[in-house]
């Protein structure tokens, strides 16, 4: 307990931590008093207990590793009325309040060990991919339905209006009317969509705007479901799904997004996606890309991430986009930071899953629940109290292909909204018109 004692020490100054050790002995951090409202408001002290004699070693050895197995393990324990991702949002403010890296590995040797890991495991072949997507996206899809909006967007929600005030379901409709007007999309034009998920983007812009699209990804239940998804609408015809790697796509397209991809493409092939995707894409066309980000400079995938949630990810920071796209004759016309939006959308996930805890041990089991739970609230907390934001991108070939301001985009936005969440491009003459 000396070094997880020494450790809190030093982080603690903002309301109070208190740990019960497996031997019955109690531990107090903090000076108390005014509590710390970035943890939901709850009154009282965050107290915890360590139930293995092995848990404050392993939780110190690494922070982000070893807490995270603890309390899979059921080695830490949160106490009522706080729980993991009251606990994790407390520490990680408090280390916020302090200006430093006391969360992150110390020492040259270790973060250098540590980067050369994160590195080895971003090398995304084919095979190894297909293995880490289909790690964290074919798990059942009852486990996806009891947390995501009704048309399993898992990624960042847009919070136009207050969060407090906003389903999940609005501010992912939004979001996906944000990212079609960054697209310039016209009727009848053919879309590339790298990385589909459950197919709700893809659907969407054939829905509004009448465009063939085709989606691609690497997990083989998320594919079925778009298959299923497309034949029920009545629109396979337009919308086609496929089990493949982004790299084997041939042909030529209109538009091209990528949402939720880059976070798994690794670094050392972001030459090969710039470079395919530039092939890709007609001259006149247009690519936009939504991705997690870093706000700062480049870094690396914490240990416990790669190990259980997304093996061979990687967060990128803009900088190694940008040189990137450049050297692989994009240009980059819009750049968006989006600052708070995924941690109000983690937060939501978060309390879905809290609400389904039942089926979700049905499903899996306690260990599995608390791995969700606690994965939840850390990338909630790197959003909130730390440097991520999600960056989206708008590229182009030729910089004439898209109008000289932005209003365009807010004013599509706003059209795409006022239509309601069941618009359909074929009851809009219009639009049939031109798509025919």
């Amino acid at each position: 307990m000396y070094l997880l004692d020494k450790f809190l020490s030093k982080s603690i100054k903002r309301g109070q931590l208190i740990v019960t050790n497996h031997d019955g002995k109690e531990y107090s951090y903090g000076p108390g008093g005014d509590y710390p409202p970035e943890v939901g408001g709850k009154p009282g002290p965050v107290r915890i207990r360590l139930t293995n004699k092995k848990a404050a070693n392993h939780i110190v050895r690494y922070p982000q590793l070893g807490a995270g197995e603890a309390f899979m393990w059921d080695w830490l324990q949160v106490e009522e009325p706080h729980d993991i991702r009251d606990m994790i949002l407390f520490v990680t403010m408090n280390a916020k309040q302090l200006g430093d890296a006391s969360l992150k590995p110390k020492g040259s040797v270790r973060k250098a060990f540590q980067r050369a890991v994160a590195k080895l495991d971003g090398i995304n072949l084919r095979g190894s991919a297909r293995k880490n997507a289909e790690h964290t996206y074919n798990l059942t899809r009852e486990l996806y339905e009891r947390f995501l909006d009704e048309d399993r967007q898992y990624t960042m929600a847009y919070y136009r209006e207050d969060p407090a005030s906003t389903s999940l379901e609005k501010a992912q409709m939004d979001k996906k009317a944000h990212l079609a007007a960054k697209l310039y999309v016209k009727p009848g034009m053919k879309v590339l969509d790298i990385g589909c998920g459950w197919g709700g983007f893809a659907l969407y812009l054939n829905k509004m705007y009448g465009v063939e699209v085709l989606g691609v990804a690497l997990a083989p239940d998320q594919i079925a479901f778009c298959k299923e998804r497309a034949k029920a609408a009545g629109v396979d015809d337009k919308v086609k799904f496929a089990l493949m790697d982004y790299r084997d796509v041939e042909g030529e397209f209109d538009r091209i997004s990528s949402i939720g991809l880059l976070e798994h493409v690794g670094t050392i092939h972001y030459p090969q996606f710039y470079e395919h995707t530039n092939r890709l894409l007609k001259p006149g066309g247009v690519m936009i890309s939504h991705c997690c980000g870093r706000s700062g400079p480049p870094g690396f995938t914490d240990a416990w991430t790669r190990k259980y949630i997304f093996p061979g990810g990687y967060i990128p920071a803009l900088s190694e986009l940008v040189t990137q796209s450049e050297r692989h004759g994009w240009q980059v016309m819009d750049v968006e930071a989006m600052r708070f939006h995924y941690c109000h959308t983690l937060e939501e996930w978060y309390n879905r899953t809290v609400m389904h805890k039942r089926e979700i041990v049905d499903m899996y089991d306690e260990t599995f629940y608390r791995m969700w739970l606690f994965y939840l609230a850390g990338a909630e907390q790197s959003f909130r109290n730390g440097t991520m934001v999600n960056w989206q991108l708008q590229y182009v070939k030729d910089r004439a292909v898209i109008p000289m301001t932005r209003e365009y985009i807010h004013e599509e936005s706003a059209r795409l909204r006022s239509m309601g969440e069941v618009p359909d491009w074929r009851f809009d003459p219009a639009l049939k018109e031109a798509a025919e």
